[in-house]
């Protein structure tokens, strides 16, 4: 049995784990919305100190650019160092696993007065996630506040290779620039 190093950055929380079968061995969190890039080192050192790890699993999004990048970056980075695997999961997945509902939507802040949302039934997502305006996103109860369970991050098929960026990045390259 493997143990995992659970990594999501992708809402206002950073998320750290590490997971060894069906027993959490670390938790932690940090919230705050800008803070992932000071917040992971310090959460990943915690846990290292519990327990070396074999693999990596990350949160792929959808989510702010700048806070997936870090979670993404620091995880790709630490599993490539570490020569073990590193697979990634999209974050709304391990949202809904806490639901028990059959037919919901999951949305989580997507700054800029949208959020970004998917719908599921019997726990399984149908369709692509997105991102609106709350007003828009309607049709099933709506779960907000939610932040991803990095157990069951761990438990989902990882097969997700590039972020789920569901806007454009605010950063222009100049040469992009009107």
């Amino acid at each position: 049995m493997s143990k995992v190093l659970a990594i999501d950055t992708s809402t206002s929380r950073t998320s750290v784990a590490i997971i060894d079968g069906d027993r959490v061995v670390f938790s932690g969190h940090r919230d705050g919305a800008t803070a992932h890039g000071p917040s992971l080192p310090a959460l990943v050192q915690e846990a290292l100190a519990i327990s070396e790890v074999d693999e990596v699993v990350v949160g792929m999004g959808p989510g702010p650019y700048t806070g997936l990048r870090v979670g993404i970056a620091f995880a790709q980075s630490f599993a490539l160092a570490r020569e073990i695997p590193v697979r990634g999961v999209c974050s709304l997945d391990a949202i809904a696993a806490q639901v028990a509902e059959k037919d919901f939507i999951i949305t989580v802040d997507a700054r800029r007065k949208e959020v970004y949302w998917a719908r599921y039934t019997d726990g399984v997502r149908v369709g692509d996630p997105a991102v609106n305006f709350p007003a828009d996103v309607s049709g099933a109860p709506l779960h907000t506040d939610l932040f991803p369970d990095l157990q069951a991050l761990v438990k989902l098929p990882g097969n997700i290779t590039e972020p789920i960026y569901l806007r454009r990045p605010d950063a222009v390259a100049t040469a992009d620039r009107p």
